[in-house]
């Protein structure tokens, strides 16, 4: 919705094209179609139909994906090409990019059907099991036996087109998210931030619950990951577009890197805007249609924001019906609140990798990182959103401690 109003407000003619007949986005557009993303080759027709200059989409590997594959068939404007995609979306290939460039990474093996015990003695566990070719954490279990690993097999890939899997040792140290963007064939950061995490169940990975801009631990991975990144940007031949990386890090180690991905974070990107004025909209349209000001905005850029931000994220238990959410409603206005959203209404079910991607999201905006932590403390303590027999919805988010 952010990027459509953005390229409104510039006087550009705005296309959506989404599966869902009902979506905000279509609201503010000039023109929509309801086709879903997946269906490439119709939207290569709209696209032919309606003259279009100009594809971008981000915030989503999938969507990712679908635009690179669309504008090359459309003859459009893109930063990636589809016979590149697998070093970004197929992780096994991204692993086996990892290691011939010398980028530290967790231990892995990837697994069939029947695959035997001895496969896995080079891992030591707990380990994280995932699809080779899905996104937002479907399909992503933490597991501490090869027992386990077989009796979840089949629900692990269960939607994946690669009827195999990827396991690999579970990583432990600090968690970031870092986002750049490539000019020239030459990375430029556009943030590094602090992934926080929540442990919820046995078998679930440990959710994301808040991540804050800058890092804490900025001075200590800045180099190292830019390297890294710039690696992957002249393997993959990328010279222009978003790039972004999950990693981990702890104090005496080398950075590991987790996957790459070229898009920016969804649900987050706002939080650079709030640090220092740079709207991520602005930089994924001026690629298209304002070079000159796309150059000078990275050139001015600096990820070592002054002012600080946070987005809070809150998930609930799969299938419980909610009733009760007076005291998130009252959290929305507190003072520093930017912005925030309640996905779900009285009467609704929770459906994790649903529609909702999560339950509440807060906005936390032009505070210290003291004053962050602070209203975040509080949001964690007094947040609740109850069933009708009055038990909690919501997984108790924590913060980390820090060296």
């Amino acid at each position: 919705m952010q990027l459509i109003q953005t390229a409104k407000a510039r006087g550009i003619y705005t296309i959506v094209c989404d599966g869902y007949p009902n979506s905000v986005g279509k609201k503010y557009a000039d023109k929509s179609y309801n086709i879903d993303v997946g269906d490439t080759d119709r939207i290569v027709s709209v696209c032919q139909l309606e003259r279009v200059d100009g594809i971008i989409t981000s915030f989503s590997d999938y969507l990712f994906e679908c635009m690179v594959k669309i504008a090359n068939k459309a003859g459009l404007k893109c930063y990636f090409s589809p016979e590149k995609l697998d070093y970004y979306r197929n992780k096994d290939i991204m692993k086996q990019m990892f290691e011939k460039l010398h980028i530290p990474n967790s231990k892995y093996v990837r697994l069939s059907p029947g695959f035997t015990d001895s496969e896995l003695d080079a891992l030591e566990f707990p380990v994280v099991v995932k699809p080779l070719d899905k996104y937002g954490s479907r399909g992503v279990l933490l597991l501490y036996s090869v027992e386990e690993i077989r009796k979840h097999f089949d629900f692990i890939c269960a939607t994946s087109n690669v009827k195999e899997i990827l396991v690999e040792e579970y990583n432990e140290g600090f968690e970031f998210n870092m986002m750049s963007w490539i000019l020239d064939g030459k990375v430029h950061v556009i943030s590094i931030a602090d992934r926080e995490k929540t442990p919820v169940c046995t078998n679930e990975i440990p959710v994301s619950s808040r991540n804050v801009y800058p890092s804490r631990l900025i001075y200590n991975v800045y180099e190292e990951a830019k390297g890294i990144l710039q690696k992957i940007a002249n393997f993959t031949g990328q010279t222009s577009g978003a790039l972004s990386m999950q990693f981990f890090w702890s104090p005496g180690d080398s950075i590991s890197v987790c996957e790459v991905a070229g898009r920016f974070f969804g649900y987050e990107h706002e939080l650079v805007d709030y640090c220092c004025g740079l709207k991520i909209e602005n930089l994924l349209l001026d690629y298209l249609y304002d070079e000159c000001s796309l150059r000078s905005a990275l050139e001015k850029h600096s990820p070592f924001f002054e002012k600080n931000s946070a987005v809070l994220y809150f998930h609930g238990k799969n299938g419980m019906m909610i009733e009760n959410q007076n005291s998130a409603k009252e959290l929305s206005s507190m003072k520093g609140i930017k912005d925030s959203w309640i996905f779900y209404k009285p009467g609704e079910r929770i459906i994790s990798h649903g529609v909702n991607p999560y339950v509440v999201r807060y906005y936390i905006a032009d505070g210290s990182r003291q004053e962050i932590d602070r209203m975040t403390k509080h949001i964690f303590e007094n947040i609740s959103i109850t069933s009708p027999n009055g038990e909690q919805i919501l997984y108790q988010n924590q913060i980390p401690e820090y060296p």
